[in-house]
């Protein structure tokens, strides 16, 4: 089992950055697929980036394409989203996931855990 502690939230203008980062507790960190997610006020939870076990692998929605960078230090039991060119439609909670399966990619059911999430607010 393990557990998930997002942070590195808050408030940016629109244009800014911001980087959340996902703390695992356990020992094996390295032998999960980690996403990040997002949910806005009245949307359903959506897919943002995806990175495979060893971090060579990585997917992004198409929303953050060109945006957003996930990365992963399994020596450190974390994983990283770097957002840059914020815009106002990227407000959400943010939340981190680990999927137990090698294919879990974008859909939230194939993710086995979660963390209690972070807010983004980016202001116009």
């Amino acid at each position: 089992q393990v557990q998930l502690v997002e942070s590195g939230g808050g408030l940016v203008q629109a244009g800014g950055s911001l980087r959340l980062s996902c703390a695992a507790s356990g020992r094996t960190f390295s032998s999960y697929v980690m996403g990040w997610f997002r949910q806005a006020p009245g949307k359903e939870r959506e897919f943002v980036a995806r990175i495979s076990r060893s971090g060579g692998t990585t997917y992004y929605a198409d929303s953050v394409k060109g945006r957003f960078t996930i990365s992963r230090d399994n020596a450190k039991n974390t994983v990283y989203l770097q957002m840059n060119s914020l815009k106002p439609e990227d407000t959400a909670v943010y939340y981190c996931a680990a999927g137990m399966a090698r294919t879990a990619v974008a859909n939230s059911y194939e993710y086995d855990y979660w963390g209690q999430g972070t807010q983004v607010t980016v202001s116009s």
